[in-house]
């Protein structure tokens, strides 16, 4: 690779000329400068940025750090994210797995959203403490250079609850998100603040993965153990959509035997039919957010955590149990999902 040091030896001047010829400072003559502009060129000279990252102490860019890529959910919150970085003048990079890490110690980026639980909490609070600039969507921190922007899931999962409690059910599957998942993890701790609450609903849980796949597997261990109406809170769509279409390979039918309702409410869900009852919120204003706020932070400017709120949005996967329906009465039918 040609360096600054190739075009002072050819040009015969310093190295210190070459950098201000090359940065269009006015301590070089325009004849000097431009005599070094063309050596430049014709050596297809191309700056150093990790050189230029470490005297500057800025690189304009920020990092996001997803422990995947897959999901409907990311699309839209990349967006936000990516909307306010063009408007402030930064770009932005998506990163994923352990060797993007160096990317922070590295200063190769000016700061930092976490998606991704292959962080461990203890290795942020250490760069933070390093002065690195971290914006956490999964998580709990507190530090001066930490700010959280977090999905409200504990009020997603008890409005979920409630409206299938609502509806008449007395028996409620809930199919997880894959362990050590902060999501999960915070959903599941409402759907169990209700049931508290709920004595006389039976509640079922089934572990799953955030997956297609997941829901697949629960609506297997639904259908072979019915013996009566009852709902399913899938903490995603994903794994609700996923449920959807195998139940659509049994008798059992969505809306009827078994309501469903999903969270996230991403756009496939529209399409379903039965339509699918979820839990939405914005994923492109959660992404502008964590942008902005780390944004600020970078620029030194106060910030405080800051929530996203969820709605809840029905659908015609949930209509209430209903007794009167039951497999002998409906030979042959099938569900569709989409």
């Amino acid at each position: 690779m040609v360096s600054i040091k190739d075009i002072a030896k050819k040009a015969g001047v310093s190295i210190s000329t070459v950098s201000y010829a090359l940065n269009g400072s006015n301590k070089v003559t325009d004849e000097t400068s431009s005599k070094i502009l063309a050596i430049a060129k014709e050596l297809n000279y191309v700056p150093n940025a990790a050189a230029r990252t470490l005297k500057k102490r800025e690189s304009r860019i920020l990092g996001v750090f997803l422990t995947d890529f897959s999901g409907d959910v990311y699309g839209d919150l990349l967006s936000g994210m990516k909307a306010v970085c063009n408007a402030q003048g930064y770009d932005l990079i998506v990163c994923s797995g352990k060797q993007s890490h160096r990317m922070l110690p590295e200063r190769m980026i000016d700061g930092a959203i976490i998606l991704d639980h292959t962080f461990a909490s203890e290795e942020l609070m250490q760069y933070a403490d390093r002065g690195h600039k971290i914006v956490v969507l999964d998580r709990e921190l507190e530090h001066a250079n930490i700010n959280q922007v977090l999905l409200d899931n504990k009020a997603g999962a008890t409005l979920a609850m409630e409206y299938l409690i609502e509806k008449g059910h007395k028996k409620i599957y809930v199919v997880t998100g894959p362990e050590g998942s902060f999501d999960s993890v915070q959903r599941l701790k409402a759907v169990r603040q209700v049931a508290e609450r709920e004595a006389e609903v039976e509640w079922i849980e089934i572990v799953g993965d955030f997956e297609k796949s997941g829901g697949e597997r629960a609506a297997d261990q639904i259908v072979q153990t019915y013996t009566e109406p009852a709902a399913v809170f899938c903490l995603n769509d994903e794994m609700a959509i996923g449920l959807c279409d195998r139940l659509a390979e049994s008798e059992l039918k969505v809306g009827r035997q078994i309501d469903v309702i999903g969270f996230d409410h991403i756009e496939l869900s529209n399409y379903m039919q039965p339509r699918l009852a979820s839990i939405d919120y914005s994923k492109r204003k959660w992404g502008a957010l964590a942008a902005e706020q780390l944004i600020k932070i970078i620029a030194g400017e106060p910030v405080d955590h800051e929530r996203i709120y969820v709605t809840l949005v029905e659908g015609e996967s949930v209509t209430g149990p209903k007794q009167a329906d039951s497999l002998l009465s409906l030979p042959g039918e099938r569900a569709v999902s989409y």
